[in-house]
């Protein structure tokens, strides 16, 4: 017999890059949520980490298909074609996490003076960055910036005394002794919330972070194996038979 070209049909299936674009997409969507509040008194070119976790897990698991499609089929150029969009979006989302990671000081300083601007303007209308103070200062046991008395210089404070998100007890907070920042003092949590926000931000994007290198390693391994698929595919194509 004269030579032939065998290709290969059967060949070693890619580790599933569907696994990796889900738990991206859950990671994305829980950094999203969990730090929404913090979020809103944010600018919001800060917020974007997660959105960029969540449209690359999204792609990533398109891809996977993808990937899945060219190795069945033993096609050369699309398991190199799959390895460069996988690359791309390795790329992406750890630059996204560097990002995050080099500028965290200017989130801080960012998040601080807008926690500022949110006091001073306090109920003056109703928005989502009051609200956002009041869920803060409930849930972490906080009130004002650096401490309590932050709210002495608001204009809220002048008419109504400090907020009752301030107070340790929600059935006790006597709107004279809010008035007073001594007598406030025995009611209200004396803590800043700045602190306490930082220190949490930090921590869920720590673990938002670490889970995103991981998995952009774990992509790496795909890019990997896909290109030595494609050129053992390749090699494969004119041995004779």
């Amino acid at each position: 017999s004269g030579p032939s070209k065998r290709v290969p049909r059967a060949t070693a299936p890619l580790p599933s890059p569907q696994v990796s674009g889900i738990v991206l997409l859950a990671v994305g969507v829980w950094g999203r949520v969990s730090l929404a509040v913090y979020f809103s008194l944010l600018d919001e070119k800060a917020t974007n980490v997660p959105f960029v976790l969540v449209g690359a897990g999204t792609v990533v698991v398109l891809l996977g298909t993808f990937g899945c499609f060219a190795t069945c089929r033993g096609s050369t150029w699309m398991l190199k074609l799959y390895a460069m969009l996988l690359s791309l979006i390795f790329l992406i989302v750890l630059v996204a996490a560097i990002v995050g990671f080099v500028f965290r000081h200017e989130i801080k300083a960012n998040f601080e003076t807008n926690l500022n601007l949110a006091l001073k303007n306090y109920n003056t209308t109703v928005d989502q960055h009051s609200d956002a103070v009041d869920t803060i200062q409930r849930t972490l046991h906080c009130c004002g910036v650096q401490n309590y008395t932050d709210w002495g210089k608001t204009e809220y404070f002048a008419q109504r005394g400090i907020p009752q998100s301030c107070c340790k007890s929600q059935d006790d907070y006597p709107e004279g002794d809010l008035k007073d920042l001594n007598k406030a003092k025995l009611k209200v949590f004396v803590d800043g919330c700045f602190f306490l926000v930082t220190s949490t931000m930090e921590s869920k994007m720590s673990v938002v972070a670490g889970i995103s290198f991981g998995i952009a390693c774990f992509q790496l391994v795909g890019i990997f194996l896909a290109c030595c698929l494609s050129r053992y595919i390749t090699n494969n194509q004119y041995e004779m038979v």
